[in-house]
Formats: structure tokens, C-alpha cells, sequence
């Protein structure tokens, strides 16, 4: 299956539109310019669009099987993921002491969605990899990290993260895996636990999990557990490869999508021989799997973009080859046109494009706000913190919802072949429902939003970030071009605003909140693209305006306009960045808005109705 990249689109976010100046000035970052981004982009893209992308297809088809105890993958993934792993793929943004490249996350998300567009099988495999191998840098021992963090990185082993089990689900206080300390200093781990993707694999030759277990004296609930490294085999002093550590695979679930990941169920220590080794303080282990967990949701968020994106990329090219019908304004003598020249056809792929362009400013400006907060310090540092967290699990549940919902506008472009197996838009869409579910359901986000992050250092980020869409209405009411725009973004910003105060202030206020938690964040998350959106409209038609006088278009000639936008890719790209802000503004703003009245309305119904 051919991957259709918005490479164009990816760069623009990283080297034209965020503030890279300050960032790169950094010691963390001198290293590293805009050209060299860019190389690394197009890099990370020849491998998505290689062997990362050759086996996609074959691995939705085939799948991951479960034979004799044993996980087998599909053809083509051990190469792809050697591939990934010797090229540093999996470790671009981690630290250099361990065999990392130590790039900016915000070149990490363009990687990222590369490689999701392209085989979110994989991705997922780098994406955990890389957060096992993170929690142990931060939380583990010198001789734990010395052990397992640059094998990790480098994908000589490969990691999971092990929370679920059966009957606790999202409720993670009820997770009964125990760990019982040796003489040793380490445990003895006893449990099992479900949905751990690749789980079990023959990618590498060791698999190193993080496992969430409770000790034998520990208290009841969430603040009970601990974290401990878990390896599939045990590892010698020197480093060398030991016997089994009593970790097996029970089964793999049949899923929806992305088949060509095992989603497996693991018993630790049905023989009594599990050796996990503690990862940072007993009893501190959920606050400390928090790094990972929120690490994977933001990912997860760019995993919607990527398959959004990727679906909306190989919409556009059949729309511009299938024939079907006479669009209006067709030629005389034309009795069939493009499908891309039909109306609603035309409808369907701005939107979706104005939501994909939407998603990637969202998780470029929250992987941009993550880099600021590494580079800074104190009140600074406090500062991107507290935008990355209350954007986090905006990123993730607003991606994932609205990425499904591309993927399924994309496969209505398709017509009757878009059901169909031979074309690849039934595959994204598959493959892209499991992101509203995995790592906290969107729901969850909603609600950790409005408890957790809305009240943070004292409500001080959502105020930040309510005072920047706030300036973006300000800035472009007055703009020739997007002017217009200003005012659907306005009137999503008051109707949130309306909404946070309103809320609260009812006799039910508490449980009207958790009510409406979800179409909150959405209001939200579609005020802030909107604001986002309309920045890079306004960047883009900037360097517009200046592509035509230096192309000698005379302000204002419709015709010479035209003209250079059919025969220059550039200006048609910045041309139709102008057009998916607008459409964004007036097709997707409004409805947002119109959320608000029902949440202001007090209705309980729901909780009032017999279900």
C-alpha cells in the first residue's frame, strides 16, 4: 500500500511557522538548525514511505498470529523494524547519553506521524519502546539504566507498558498484580494483565515491561501501587542474555484494526520465577507511570492526525483520477469530470483538510511547548508545563475523535470503493478507532481536563490560553483577507467562556461539569485550532502576497492569480492553507459553538433517565 504523506504541510509547522529562533539558541538544542531538520524530516519520511509503508498492507491482511505460545508477525515487519531501529528512529528525540539523537519534540511529531501514517503497527512499537525506555532513565537505578535504557533506544529490545487487567479496566485502583520483595532487593511478580500491545513479539530478543504491581503491605486504590522493570528474559551482570523470567503469552485479542500489532494477555510468574526490579519509590509507581501514560497519550493524538492525514492524502489522489459524472462548468463535449471537480466532493476534502491541518497545529504547538518547557526554567519552565499538561489531553482525545471522523469522510469520497478491501481508506478508518478508547478513553481526558487541568496552578495556562485565541481575534478582525474569519472565532471563545463560567455556578454545577465534560473539551479544542489555524492562514498569505509580486502579479488581476496557482505547487500550497483556515472558521467554528446552549441549559436527562 502506498503511503500519501502532507510532507509539505509537516515542514511548514516546523521550520515556517513555529517560533524556532530560541529554541535552537538553547544549549539543549545548538546543535541542530533549520536545514538539518529538514534533512531529517525528509529522511524519516523515505523509511515511512519504504519498508515501513511496503508491509502495512500485508500486515492489516495477514495479521499477527498466535501459534504454539508463540507471536508471529507479519512479512516484512522484523526488516522494517531493523530498519527503525539502526537508522535511530525509534530514540530521535531522547537523550544522547543513551544513544539517542536528543532532537526537539516538535520534530519528533512530523517523525511520528510519518510513521503512524504509514504502519500504525509499528509506530506503536517505536512509541512504547521509547516510553518504557524513558521511565527507566528517569526512575531507575544507575545499574537498571546502564542495563536496558540504550538497548532500548538503539532497538536491540524492545518495551510495553503493563496496566490493564480483566475486570479493572480504566479503574487502575483495583489492579491486583502483586510484588513480593526478595533478599536480593528484587520481586517476585505475580499477575496478569490484558491489552498489552506487542506484549510479546519476535522482533527483538528481549522485551523489557513496565509493570504496575501492589506489594504485600501496600494500601488499597491507586496509591498502593508500585513500578518495576519486568524483562522478558533475564539479563546477566555483563549484560548477556540469561534464561526465560517466567513471562508468557496467553492469547492475542481479534480486533477492529491494526492487526499487524499483537494485543496480547501476559501472566507473570505462573511458575513463581518473575524477577521485576523496583522502578523509583514503593507505592509511588502510578504518579511515576504517569510520564509514560501521558507521554503516550499526546502520541496517540498524533496517531489520529497520521492516519487522518494519510487517508485524506490518498482521498485527494483518487478524487483527481476517478471519473464520474459532469461537473458543473465542465467543458462542452466533457461527459465525465474528476470526482475532485464535483462540489460536494470538493466540500468533503477541504473539511478534511482543514481538521488535518487543525490536528497537526495543535500537536505541533504542544510538542513546541514541551521543547520551551525542557530549555526553560522556574516560572518560564512552570509556564510551557502548564500548557503542555492542560493541552495533553486535549491533543489526544480531539485528535482521535476527529481523526475517525476524517478517515470516514475520506472513505465516503471513495464511493462505493471506499468499502472496499482493494482501496486503503477502510484500513485507516479501522485502524484509527482504538485511539479514542487506549490510554484513558476520550471521555477520561474530559474529565481529567475539567478536574485536574482547568484548575492547575491556580486556572493560570487555560487563562493563557483563552487570552492567546483572544489575540487572534484581535489581530485578524482587521486582516483583508481573514477578517471574516475573526468572528465565528470570537463567537466560540465567548460561548466557552460563557460555558466556564456558567457551569460552575449552578446548584448541580459538580455534576453538570462531569456531564459535559466531552462536548466541553471539544468547544475547547476547536477555539484553540481555529486560533492556531488562523495564525498560519495569516503566515501563509503573507508569503503569498509575496510570491506574487515576485512572480510579477499584479495585485488584484483574478486572472494572473490563477494563472500561477495552476502551474506553482508553492503558491497553491499557501493558497489552500488561506482556504482550510476559512472552511475551518465557517463550516467547523459554528457548530462547536452551538454546543454551548446545551450545556448551559442544565439539562440532566441523562443521569435522570432509566438505562
Amino acid at each position: 500500500m502506498k503511503y500519501h504523506d502532507d510532507a509539505r504541510d509537516v515542514r511548514f509547522n516546523l521550520l515556517e511557522w513555529l517560533d524556532l529562533d530560541g529554541l535552537l539558541a538553547s544549549e539543549a538544542f545548538s546543535e541542530v538548525d533549520r536545514e538539518q531538520l529538514g534533512m531529517v524530516l525528509d529522511e524519516a519520511l523515505k523509511v515511512a514511505a519504504g519498508s515501513v509503508a511496503a508491509c502495512n498492507e500485508r500486515g492489516d491482511r495477514e495479521g499477527a498470529r498466535f501459534e504454539g505460545g508463540r507471536v508471529v508477525l507479519p512479512e516484512g515487519f522484523p526488516e522494517a523494524y531493523r530498519d527503525l531501529a539502526s537508522g535511530g528512529w525509534i530514540s530521535a528525540t531522547m537523550n544522547p547519553a543513551f544513544g539517542g539523537m536528543g532532537l526537539p519534540e516538535c520534530v519528533g511529531t512530523g517523525i511520528s506521524e510519518f510513521l503512524m501514517g504509514a504502519n500504525t503497527a509499528l509506530g506503536l512499537q517505536t512509541l512504547l519502546t521509547r516510553g518504557a525506555a524513558h521511565l527507566i532513565e528517569t526512575f531507575g537505578s544507575d545499574e537498571l539504566k546502564a542495563t536496558f535504557v540504550e538497548k532500548m533506544y538503539g532497538g536491540e529490545w524492545a518495551g510495553t507498558m503493563c496496566l490493564t487487567e480483566a475486570g479493572a479496566g480504566s479503574d487502575l485502583g483495583a489492579l491486583a498484580t502483586k510484588a513480593t520483595r526478595q533478599a536480593d532487593g528484587s520481586y517476585l511478580i505475580a499477575g496478569e494483565k490484558i491489552f498489552i500491545t506487542s506484549g510479546e513479539h519476535g522482533l527483538t530478543p528481549n522485551i523489557i515491561h513496565a509493570v504496575l504491581a501492589r506489594t504485600p503491605d501496600a494500601p488499597a486504590g491507586p496509591k498502593g501501587l508500585s513500578l518495576f522493570v519486568v524483562p522478558k528474559v533475564r539479563v546477566h551482570a555483563d549484560g548477556s542474555l540469561g534464561e526465560s523470567n517466567d513471562v508468557t503469552c496467553a492469547g492475542i485479542e481479534h480486533k477492529l484494526g491494526i492487526h499487524g500489532s499483537p494485543t496480547c494477555s501476559l501472566v507473570f510468574g505462573a511458575g513463581g520465577a518473575c524477577q521485576g526490579f523496583l522502578l523509583g519509590q514503593e507505592q509511588q509507581g502510578l504518579s511515576h507511570m504517569f510520564q509514560m501514560m501521558n507521554a503516550a497519550r499526546y502520541e496517540v493524538g498524533v496517531q489520529g492526525l497520521g492516519n487522518a492525514s494519510a487517508a485524506h492524502q490518498a482521498a485527494l489522489a483518487y478524487a483527481r483520477e476517478r471519473l464520474q459524472g459532469r461537473a458543473p462548468g465542465a467543458p462542452k463535449g466533457v461527459s465525465q469530470s474528476p470526482i475532485v471537480e464535483h462540489p460536494d466532493v470538493r466540500r468533503m476534502l477541504l473539511l478534511q483538510a482543514a481538521f488535518v491541518q487543525a490536528m497537526r497545529a495543535l500537536v505541533s504547538h504542544t510538542a513546541w511547548c514541551m521543547d520551551m518547557a525542557h530549555v526553560s526554567q522556574g516560572e518560564e519552565h512552570d509556564r510551557w508545563q502548564g500548557q503542555v499538561e492542560l493541552l495533553t489531553p486535549v491533543c489526544k482525545a480531539w485528535c482521535s475523535d476527529w481523526g475517525f471522523r476524517v478517515t470516514e469522510w475520506a472513505l465516503q469520497t471513495y464511493g462505493g470503493y471506499g468499502y472496499c478491501m482493494e482501496y486503503p481508506a477502510e484500513q485507516y478508518l479501522r485502524d484509527c478507532k482504538i485511539a479514542s478508547i487506549y490510554e484513558g478513553t476520550n471521555g477520561i481526558q474530559a474529565l481529567d481536563l475539567v478536574g485536574r487541568k482547568f484548575r492547575m496552578q491556580e486556572g493560570r495556562p487555560v487563562k493563557a490560553l483563552l487570552a492567546a485565541v483572544q489575540d487572534t481575534v484581535d489581530a485578524l478582525a482587521p486582516h483583508p483577507v481573514l477578517g471574516p474569519c475573526a468572528g465565528p472565532l470570537a463567537e466560540a471563545l465567548q460561548a466557552l467562556q460563557a460555558v466556564l463560567a456558567g457551569l460552575p455556578s449552578r446548584p448541580e454545577g459538580p455534576l453538570l461539569t462531569m456531564l459535559n465534560a466531552a462536548p466541553l473539551l471539544d468547544l475547547l479544542a476547536h477555539a484553540v485550532a481555529g486560533h492556531l489555524l488562523l495564525r498560519q492562514a495569516a503566515l501563509a498569505h503573507g508569503t503569498l502576497g509575496a510570491l506574487l509580486a515576485e512572480r510579477g502579479v499584479p495585485p488584484g488581476d483574478a486572472a494572473a492569480t490563477r494563472a500561477l496557482l495552476a502551474e506553482s505547487p508553492e503558491a497553491a500550497f499557501l493558497h489552500n492553507k488561506v482556504q482550510a483556515a476559512r472552511c475551518f472558521a465557517f463550516r467547523a467554528l459554528p457548530p462547536a459553538t452551538a454546543l454551548a446552549p446545551a450545556m448551559l441549559s442544565g439539562d440532566l436527562s441523562p443521569m435522570e433517565a432509566v438505562l
